[in-house]
């Protein structure tokens, strides 16, 4: 049963990685063709694409993430090497601010963005303009936090 413990790291590494590499893909690929687009295409397709990332396989990564990741941490605290636990705490931690900003700032500015009227070109405007820049940002933030917390796995 020696191999649970890196197992679990393994887990936490790959599912982390994973969700890193979706905050990547929004910030490098998805948010810069996103920008090109007039108002009325930018808010439908985000609201379609915040629509179809609910969906199982995603939430088994986001909610994985931190779970596999405070499992590995745990299978460690008897570990022999002592500098694994501090790596293992600091990409934990990292992890979790990556989930806060995901739950407590992006998630309720695209519930905003479901909610918004646009009905008429200025309200697609107004909706656009309260949520993109603010959106963006924060999705910066957390590919930071969720990249830093993959390579700290990585080097425990």
């Amino acid at each position: 049963m020696d191999w649970i413990p890196e197992a679990a790291l393994v887990a936490a590494t790959v599912v982390n990685g994973l969700l890193a590499g979706v905050f990547l893909a929004f910030s490098c690929g998805v948010v810069p063709g996103l920008r090109r687009v007039d108002d009325l295409s930018y808010v439908t397709v985000f609201r379609a694409v915040n629509a179809s990332i609910v969906n199982p396989l995603f939430m088994l990564v986001f909610l994985g993430a931190p779970i596999a990741t405070g499992a590995a941490l745990v299978l460690h605290l008897d570990a022999a090497r002592q500098d694994t636990p501090a790596y293992l705490v600091a990409g934990l931690v990292l992890g979790l601010l990556s989930f806060a900003v995901t739950a407590f700032v992006n998630v309720p500015l695209n519930t905003r963005l479901v909610a918004a009227p646009i009905g008429d070109a200025h309200q697609r405007m107004e909706a656009r303009d309260r949520f993109e820049m603010r959106w963006n940002r924060w999705n910066h933030v957390r590919t930071i936090t969720s990249t830093a917390a993959v390579v700290l796995l990585a080097i425990s």
